[in-house]
């Protein structure tokens, strides 16, 4: 069976799910550290946990329907470029778990559980430990910058493609159908 021209739509779906997810966080996570105490700081907090946890759910998803459905064939393109692509990617998908665990171990380490959208109450998987709360809290934002670099990556790797390689990559990913 050859590799398809596009991937699945379901594929797609995830893809600009988690994209939109993680540039919100992103942005969210950035914005809020600067806040003073208030209920507005509270709510961007819980917010930004539940965006990490549905980058989670997402993640685990999206990598469960990679695993199972073949990818369109590698595009025409010079060794060390599809070299790069495997790397971004791998570092993308290893990225799309790390920042949120860590994000998740930290709530916990600094005693704050995670209760999804405000029903579903989360575990704390370390315990409550100021230091190891500090500790995660510059993991998980160093992680964030890293996946925030892939993400730049990743995109300019696209835009190449699609305007100065004109090779039509861009399309396999597009959320309309030809």
């Amino acid at each position: 069976m050859s590799a398809p021209l596009r991937y699945t739509r379901i594929a797609v779906v995830l893809h600009w799910l988690l994209a939109l997810a993680i540039v919100g966080a992103f942005l969210v996570g950035l914005y809020m550290t600067d806040l003073p105490f208030s209920p507005q700081r509270l709510k961007l907090y819980n917010w930004h946990k539940w965006a990490g946890v549905t980058i989670l759910a997402l993640s685990a998803l999206r990598l469960l329907w990679r695993l199972t459905h073949r990818p369109p064939a590698d595009a025409p393109m010079p060794a060390w470029q599809a070299r790069a692509a495997h790397a971004v990617h791998l570092l993308l998908y290893l990225a799309f778990f790390a920042v949120p665990l860590t994000g998740w171990a930290m709530s916990s380490a600094k005693g704050f559980p995670i209760v999804w959208f405000g029903k579903l109450p989360l575990p704390d998987f370390v315990p409550k430990d100021h230091d190891l709360g500090e500790l995660l809290e510059s993991v998980h934002a160093w992680l964030a910058y890293g996946l925030a670099a892939l993400v730049l990556a990743h995109v300019a790797g696209a835009l190449k493609h699609q305007f100065i390689d004109r090779d039509g990559l861009l399309s396999r990913m597009s959320l309309r159908r030809p």
